[in-house]
């Protein structure tokens, strides 16, 4: 089911146009009501006439997230306080949170770009969705239960934590949804099992709703033989709007953008010039309809390529592949760039592991090393491994021809890394404590 097919399947010459009178409306009225655009347009000497084509967009400035940081907390809204009826923020864990407002249109609006990437993904009324995300500031939670209730999904507000009760609730309630991050799905996977609760034979879970954090292919996999369900990626970021930017049709090739609300750019993260269609890069994106807190060319930091071929799904807009990291979590090893997705799908390719790991960096002298702490299956490992040593040579051996340095690797005992509710922490970088 396509849930908008006026919009998701309008020509690319239709969506153009109305790319262009949504985009003109947005820069005039950020130029009118947030003076930090209206200095920052007067500083790169643009004006809202100067933009007659969708190529003009090049001519406005970036917005960054640390300009969201200086003008905490509401320094960027278009719309006076007594029209904004939700705020949502980021943890603020590296500086002030990015806060972020919607008005009673914005809410409307994002329930509907939730209710298209459910679609996407084969959810439908009478569905059963257990919402796993934590409730509050963070806009996952509210942004998919509001979403699932406009598709007219029955949601089970869940949240994180408390696992076991998650399992209980599952199996009581015939959830057939689960939404949440691809590492927590693996989590509870763990301790249904360890209750007695085998997830493929004993519940009722026949779609997962993912996102929050960059997954591979190879994670997708263990998820879905985990649970016998089919695993779709959803993408969205608060500062554009929350989950609903982006959603995984049943063809599973790409993420369909909501173009009629979102424009997309794909730069150079060392220059900040745009790349030829199809290159890989940093993903940017200029919000058409949002009233209280438009955003325009925010860089998000994420890395992916736009896909441009017609789908079979039948939706016309365009594609981002799965993003694969972050252009501020890409490791600098010895000159090396890594992301440790590259190391999640070395991982989850090897048999005789578990997808749980963490990376380790540090610095001996003047030369960077890294670790790679992998947990062996719950099952131990492979008959065709003699000993853990060959299991460990092998998997440095695959690691130095993905990434083209040597790694340490370390094996440790299933379910001895962290397990964490939210999103998965995959790196430590000791290098700064050891310059001090």
């Amino acid at each position: 089911m396509i849930w908008d097919r006026k919009y998701e399947t309008l020509s690319r010459e239709e969506l153009q146009r109305l790319q262009l009178t949504r985009l003109k409306e947005q820069v005039a009225r950020v130029y009118e009501k947030v003076p930090y655009y209206r200095q920052r347009m007067a500083e790169a000497g643009v004006r809202p006439e100067d933009i007659r084509s969708l190529g003009d967009l090049t001519r406005l400035p970036f917005t960054t997230k640390e300009d969201l940081r200086q003008n905490y907390p509401f320094g960027l809204f278009a719309v006076p306080l007594n029209r904004i009826i939700r705020i949502h923020a980021s943890s603020g864990t590296t500086g002030k949170p990015t806060v972020v407002g919607y008005t009673k249109k914005d809410l409307r609006t994002w329930a509907g770009l939730i209710a298209r990437i459910v679609a996407m993904a084969g959810v439908r009324r009478g569905d059963i969705a257990q919402v796993c995300f934590s409730y509050g500031l963070f806009t996952g939670g509210f942004g998919l239960h509001y979403g699932l209730e406009h598709a007219g999904v029955t949601v089970v507000p869940a949240a994180a934590g408390n696992t076991e009760r998650h399992i209980r609730l599952m199996r009581d309630f015939g959830t057939t949804v689960i939404v949440g991050t691809p590492s927590y799905a693996l989590y509870m996977a763990e301790v249904a099992r360890s209750l007695g609760v085998d997830p493929r034979q004993d519940l009722r879970v026949r779609r997962g709703l993912f996102g929050a954090e960059p997954w591979s292919e190879g994670m997708r996999a263990e998820i879905e033989a985990a649970w016998g369900l089919k695993a779709f990626d959803n993408y969205g970021l608060s500062e554009v709007i929350g989950p609903g930017v982006a959603g995984e049709c049943e063809e599973k090739s790409g993420l369909h953008i909501n173009e009629d609300h979102f424009l997309v750019e794909v730069i150079d993260p060392e220059t900040g010039r745009p790349l030829p269609p199809g290159e890989r890069g940093e993903l940017v994106f200029t919000t058409l309809t949002k009233e209280a807190f438009p955003v325009i060319r925010y860089r998000t930091r994420d890395i992916s390529r736009l896909m441009f071929e017609p789908c079979p799904c039948g939706r016309t807009t365009i594609r981002m592949e799965r993003v694969t990291g972050r252009s501020d979590d890409m490791l600098i090893i010895r000159g090396v760039n890594v992301f440790p997705s590259q190391i999640e799908e070395v991982i989850t390719s090897t048999p005789g592991l578990a997808p749980h790991y963490l990376i380790i960096v540090d610095k001996k002298g003047y030369l960077d090393e890294i670790e790679v702490q992998v947990e062996l299956s719950p099952e131990g490992f492979s008959d065709r491994y003699e000993d853990l040593a060959s299991l460990e040579e092998q998997l440095r051996n695959r690691l130095q021809a993905t990434l083209s340095l040597t790694p340490r690797v370390k094996l440790v005992e299933f379910g001895s890394l962290e397990r964490t509710t939210g999103k998965a922490r995959r790196v430590i970088d000791r290098r700064k404590e050891a310059a001090k």
